[in-house]
Order: structure tokens, then sequence, then C-alpha cells
């Protein structure tokens, strides 16, 4: 007859839950898979069927008491660790989101805006299509099976139950908010320069002749202009995510010390 001692149980539930933990806060807010129009229950089985598939190539796990205090401890920093790392991934889509918001604004379109079904909130119509676009580009160059690897590697270089990221990992994370901004200042500043020079061309001309109606020509002259210099952009869509993603996981890398 098999016995099932308390050991055992504590064994197969240490070594399952740990992962699961860490790879669901993952799934949780990572792009495409941690959209609002995904169910939880979908997202959370997917996170079982993962960390039941990457279980034989993971370190072994600690031993430790379901209904104990240092068990919460550990649950509160997995989650932790998914998310920040879900976090990071998630910065992509919003460079492209705040560029596509900058340039609506340049352009003329900032009062066209929709709502958003993945993340529940109004954006404008030019960065709901970028994320659409970027959307497409992540999963056709295999980016989120990237980011599961390191997710999977964060295992060897931040075991459970030895604590969270180091300072210097803070540190950069914190940098990364001022990276995301400035990232998409940069992708917008090359169209809203244009804009602004097609904006100087329109007030010289209404200097030179005041007859002209400025806002019944420079809207619509603008928004085209805007158009095209969008439509000139998708070229480097892939070039710019995929170089996007190369420094995301450069920085994920870093902060579990890989």
């Amino acid at each position: 007859m098999l016995e099932i001692s308390d050991a055992m149980i504590a064994s197969w539930v240490s070594h399952f839950m740990w992962p699961f933990f860490r790879i669901s806060s993952f799934l949780v807010i990572v792009p495409v898979i941690g959209s609002r129009l995904i169910p939880v229950r979908l997202r959370l089985g997917l996170a079982l069927v993962m960390t039941t598939a990457i279980y034989p190539v993971l370190p072994p796990m600690p031993i430790i008491e379901a209904l104990n205090t240092q068990t919460i401890v550990i649950i509160l920093e997995q989650v932790l660790i998914g998310t920040t790392l879900g976090f990071l991934v998630f910065g992509i889509m919003q460079v492209f989101i705040l560029a596509g918001q900058t340039i609506s604004m340049q352009m003329g379109l900032g009062f066209a805006s929709m709502v958003d079904p993945a993340n529940g909130v109004s954006v404008a119509v030019l960065s709901q299509w970028y994320q659409a676009l970027v959307t497409l580009v992540y999963l056709a160059i295999n980016g989120h099976l990237i980011t599961l690897e390191v997710v999977v590697d964060s295992f060897y270089s931040l075991p459970v139950g030895e604590g969270l990221f180091t300072a210097h990992a803070w540190k950069t994370l914190a940098d990364f908010g001022a990276w995301v901004f400035r990232a998409s200042l940069m992708l917008a500043l090359p169209a809203a320069s244009a804009l602004l020079l097609v904006n100087i061309a329109f007030g010289v001309m209404t200097r030179a002749a005041p007859q002209l109606n400025v806002f019944a020509l420079g809207f619509p002259i603008t928004m085209l202009g805007g158009l095209i210099i969008v439509w000139a952009s998708y070229a480097a869509a892939s070039p710019l995510v995929e170089q996007f993603l190369t420094i995301h996981v450069t920085l994920m890398r870093t902060l579990v010390g890989l």
C-alpha cells in the first residue's frame, strides 16, 4: 500500500508552486497573453502547462511547509519577480503607444481616440494602430519565446528563496522608466519635426497672403502629411521592435543577474 507522508506532499507542492507563481505573474502582465481579452482561467491554465513543461529543467526547489510565514514571503517574492519581468516586456508596447499619441497631437488627430480593449483605457487611434503592428511583429520574431526563456533562466541566477533583486538592479529598473519616455520621444521626433516645418510654412503663407484661410487649408494638409510620414515609417517597424526587444531582454537578464 502506497503511503503518502506530509513531507512528500510538501515536496510536490514546493516543486510546482514556486515556479507556478513566478510564471503566472509574468503571464498576467506580458503583452498578448496578459491582455484583458484573454480570460484569467486560460492564463492560469497556460501557466500551469508551462510550469509542468519546464519542471524537469529547473533547479531543486526549497521544501517548506505549506502553512508557514516563510511560504507567504516566498510567494510574494515570486509574484514580484514575475510581475517585474512582465512589466519590462510590456514597456515595448508603451514606447510605441506614447510615440503614437505624440504624433497624433502634432497632426491634429489628438481628439480621435478609442477604447483599447486590451488595457481598458482610451488611447489615440494612431497609438492603437501602432500597438497592433508591434504586437504582430513581436509574435513574428518569437519575442514571447525569447522573454519566456529569460524567465526560465532566472530560476538559476535568482533561485527561489534567496531574496529579490540587488540594489543595482533596482536602480536599473528605475532608469528604465526614463528610457521609455526618451525612446518614445526619439520615435516621434522625426514626424513631429516634419509636421512643425509644415506648420511653419503655413504660418509664412498666412503672413504673406492674409486672405488665405489657414484653418481650412492647414488642417487637412497637416493631417495628410502626418499620414504620409506614418506610412513611410512602417518600413522601420520590424527593425525597431527587434532592437527594442534586444534592449529589454538585456535589461531583464541584468535584473536577474544573468
